[in-house]
Order: structure tokens, then sequence, then C-alpha cells
């Protein structure tokens, strides 16, 4: 039971690190959308006409894509804190777990933690439960066959061991 309460714990610790990084995106980006670009956006109108301006252009259309990237950020922050660590699975692939996968195609073996997207890093094996390998393994046992579809194309795999948060 201790190694459960520790787990939850190492989690937790992973989710405030997801917080103060989003949060920190956000107030960059804040800054830039409230106060650097309306500055650039003033000094481009300084230079006359608008139509042929492309540091007005530019600073426009940058505007727009920082205020998208901000709600996006925001909308993700505020779906973190829906996350019910205790909702995760003991006996099936969920957020957190580390898999083994023999892939069905060229019989090599790849493994891989399910983290949020924040985290990933596929060169480290770290993959987002959103990714297409994501999505399908979540809600799978060992020894259970995967299809996946990939944009390279369909991949079966099959999982040869499975460690959730609870086990570590």
């Amino acid at each position: 039971m201790a190694d459960a309460a520790k787990s939850k714990s190492k989690q937790a610790g992973a989710e405030e690190k997801i917080r103060r990084k989003l949060e920190g995106e956000i107030a960059q980006l804040d800054r830039e959308l409230y106060y650097e670009l309306p500055q650039e956006i003033a000094k481009a109108r300084a230079h006359g006409d608008l139509r042929e301006n492309a540091e007005y252009k530019y600073a426009k259309e940058r505007q727009h894509l920082v205020g998208m990237r901000l709600q996006q950020l925001r909308k993700r922050l505020a779906g973190l804190s829906l996350v019910n660590l205790a909702k995760i699975p003991h006996d099936r692939i969920g957020y957190g777990s580390r898999v083994t996968l023999l892939d069905l195609n060229s019989n090599d073996e790849v493994n891989y933690q399910l983290v949020t997207a924040e985290e990933s890093d596929v060169s480290q094996g770290l993959i987002s439960t959103t990714s297409p390998i994501g999505k399908a393994l979540l809600g799978k046992r060992a020894g259970e066959a995967v299809n996946v579809r990939t944009p390279a194309g369909t991949r079966e795999f099959e999982v040869v061991r499975l460690l959730t948060i609870y086990d570590r």
C-alpha cells in the first residue's frame, strides 16, 4: 500500500510540473499578446500604408496565432484539474503505465511509457496517451494484441509486459 501512495505522490508531482510548464508558457504568451505585439503593431502602423506593410501583416498574423495557442493552453490547463489519478486502472494500460510491446511485423520489442502530451518524447520512449499508439494501448492487458493505425499504415503489436503506476 505504501508503494501505491508513493506512486500517486510521484504522479501528483509530475502533474504539478506539467501545470507549472503550462502556466509559464501562458504567462510568456500573455506578455507577447498584450504587451509586445500591440507595440509592434503600433510601430508598423506608424510606417504608413497598411496594405503593403509586411511588418503589420506579420504582427497581426502572430497576434492571431498567439491568441489561439493561449486558448488551447488554457483549455489544457483546465483539463488537467479533471484528471483523477484514482481512476487509473490497476491491471490495464493507462496513464503512467510502462509497456513492452512486440512488433509482430518486425519481431522487435519496444518499450514505452504513457504520459501526457506535454511530457511526450518519443526518443525517450515517452508517448502521449493521445497519440495513435497511446490511444490504441489504453485499456489493454498483458498478452493482448493491439492494432494501431498510424500515418505510416497499420501496425500490429502484442503487449508483452505491463507495469502500471501502482506496480512501481
